[in-house]
């Protein structure tokens, strides 16, 4: 199946509010005041309620989401962060929601939604992508790639089993000389390596690093927003006892030039 693009990116201005209230600055570095202002933009009002939980503050400084940029938010669920990235790039930059044809199968509902946020004129500079799961690519090249609680999605076998340094490559071409690949995924036991991406929906964050590094990918930094020492990494990321507040890992990555 051929890519497609569901919603053509246009240049227009949408208006972003005044901050309402200053986010928390994460460790290492204050919220930018586009972040901060895109944070309190009132499109998103029915997202506000999981930003203390998400860190969204913290982690769209730490991905260096800036105005102006193309960024891809791979795999988007609900839209949460394309949401708030495009209200930073704002009417010069992009977002790409890049959904996998495969995964698209499974998540119907969402990528309706994606759909349907494309349509409103308040996301004219965001575009949806349907890609099959051993293909990415972007039609131009981009400053970030971002994505949350995906990674270990891909070897597993509704993906079609796809190599995930195969897919690390692709991302790494994806991107301008600079670019970040910025990886949120639920942590597995140490040593684990793949074993329970399809059981526990977990990764080791060692292998992730691993392959992103193999493909020429330097490791730039890590958040630890979203850790939680209480998850004992060996349950399901959807047991009761945990989801929501699973120890999830934050890297970031950066291609040289």
């Amino acid at each position: 199946m051929r890519p497609t693009v569901l919603a053509v990116l246009v240049a227009l201005a949408f208006p972003v509010t005044a901050a309402v209230a200053a986010p928390q600055a994460p460790a290492g570095g204050a919220v930018p005041a586009y972040v901060t202002a895109a944070i309190n933009d009132p499109a998103r009002k029915d997202d506000t309620a999981n930003d203390d939980r998400r860190k969204i503050a913290a982690l769209a400084t730490f991905a260096e989401v800036k105005p102006g940029q193309k960024v891809v938010d791979l795999i988007p669920g609900s839209g949460y962060f394309t949401r708030v990235f495009s209200a930073i790039v704002g009417p010069t930059g992009r977002v790409y929601a890049v959904w996998p044809n495969e995964y698209g199968k499974e998540a119907k509902s969402d990528v309706q939604a994606s759909k349907a946020l494309v349509a409103m004129p308040h996301y004219d500079n965001v575009g949806v992508l349907m890609v099959p799961a051993a293909q990415f690519k972007t039609p131009e090249k981009v400053d970030l790639v971002f994505t949350s609680q995906n990674y270990h999605d891909y070897p597993d076998a509704f993906m079609g089993k796809v190599d995930p340094v195969t897919f690390d490559k692709q991302v790494f071409d994806s991107l301008k000389p600079g670019g970040v690949f910025v990886v949120v995924d639920h942590v597995a036991e140490a040593g684990s390596g793949m074993r329970d991406t399809d059981t526990l929906h977990r990764i080791d964050p060692a292998i992730v690093k691993k392959q992103v590094e193999s493909v020429g990918f330097v490791f730039d930094g890590e958040s630890d927003v979203l850790r939680n020492p209480a998850d004992p990494h060996n349950i399901k990321v959807f047991d009761k006892s945990i989801r929501g507040h699973t120890d999830q890992f934050v890297y970031r990555f950066r291609k040289p030039g």
